[in-house]
């Protein structure tokens, strides 16, 4: 008899607002989300002068009593620092404003609060916009791990088209991870009789194919595209809430680039580098490795070493310490079992490295 999968709880966003130039309704948000009492806007020195102080504007006027503080880098430290503020000043809800770091920051600190939290992106960087997980550093785990899923997301397309086009070609990254984020998760169901959400499964690729669909429009900036891509990224965070867990998202690319996370720290972003392991991984998979490398060129996300500032040397390292990374986390990589030697000729054998 087959092991049945335990219970898991899903965590959904109550409302998602895009559209142009309508930062000035998060007021209107925080009052229809049934929110009450102060809030506490979570940002970053460049994104407070973008979005965060706005924010903080508009949810006076509509007579929310407001205060912010202003984050670095996505560590426990910052965590704490947050709720600990937030605590003094008895806040019922966080406000995270900026790319994927502060909105990681401020799901977190919610979560320590016991409160809900309200998500403003600034750049279509990853799928965290929508997500109940969160990368934290400072506790001993290179991945993702549990936090607050938004209560309500507000993405104002004015500020996403402005934003860098690397933030955009990094979101492209993330999202095109899901079609071998997804074979390792069926892997996984097959090998382990690991609970697999076909919905979840099937909301993740179809946010992939999107993407791929809109690539061109995305990589010259046409603003439908990067709507399209931003769509993509909530759907993906969404499809994470139904799964109860980050498998629909993030597989073997992921582990990946956590491995290099650890073996070169503060290289490059996160969907660049998960980007640049779905290649690898698509073919370990038996998937069109070279249509993902392709598409990836397509948006100017990087598709080599040279294009995260990997040496050969750290490719390989990733490579081979990925599966330990993780290690309840099965993948394609816990049966290609690469060696210095294999993972050197898939890295190759894909344009990875030369």
């Amino acid at each position: 008899m087959s092991r049945r999968p335990g219970p898991h709880r899903m965590e959904l966003p109550r409302e998602v607002i895009i559209g142009d130039g309508i930062l000035d309704r998060v007021g209107e948000l925080y009052g229809r989300l049934g929110l009450e009492g102060p809030a506490l806007v979570i940002t970053g020195p460049r994104t407070y002068r973008i979005a965060g102080g706005e924010v903080c504007s508009y949810l006076s006027e509509a007579g929310v009593g407001v205060s912010h503080i202003v984050v670095e880098k996505p560590t426990i430290g910052e965590v704490r620092k947050v709720a600990s503020l937030g605590r003094e000043l008895g806040v019922r809800a966080s406000v995270g404003v900026g790319g994927g770091s502060k909105i990681d920051v401020a799901k977190m600190a919610a979560r320590e609060l016991g409160i809900p939290m309200i998500s403003i992106p600034t750049a279509a960087s990853h799928d965290g916009i929508a997500s109940p997980f969160a990368s934290i550093k400072g506790l001993n785990r290179p991945y993702s791990v549990k936090a607050q899923a938004p209560l309500g997301i507000l993405v104002d397309m004015d500020i996403i088209v402005d934003s860098p086009a690397r933030l955009m070609a990094s979101g492209c990254g993330d999202v095109i991870a899901k079609f071998t984020a997804v074979r390792d998760w069926r892997l996984a169901h097959r090998r382990n009789n690991e609970y697999y959400g076909d919905y979840a499964a099937s909301l993740a690729l179809m946010s992939a194919k999107l993407m791929v669909r809109n690539a061109r429009r995305i990589g010259s900036g046409d603003r439908e595209g990067l709507r399209a891509l931003m769509e993509a990224l909530i759907s993906c965070g969404v499809a994470m809430s139904i799964a109860g867990s980050s498998r629909p998202c993030s597989g073997s690319e992921h582990l990946f680039s956590h491995a290099l996370d650890v073996v070169r720290p503060g290289g490059a972003l996160h969907g660049e580098q998960c980007g640049v392991g779905a290649i690898m991984m698509a073919r370990l998979h038996g998937l069109s490795w070279r249509r993902i490398r392709s598409v990836l060129a397509t948006v100017g996300a990087p598709v080599d070493a040279d294009g995260i500032s990997a040496t050969p040397d750290q490719v390989v390292r990733a490579l081979v310490m990925a599966p330990s990374i993780r290690p309840g986390r099965y993948t394609i990589l816990n049966e290609a079992r690469l060696d210095e030697r294999k993972a050197l000729e898939l890295a190759r054998s894909t344009g990875v490295l030369s």
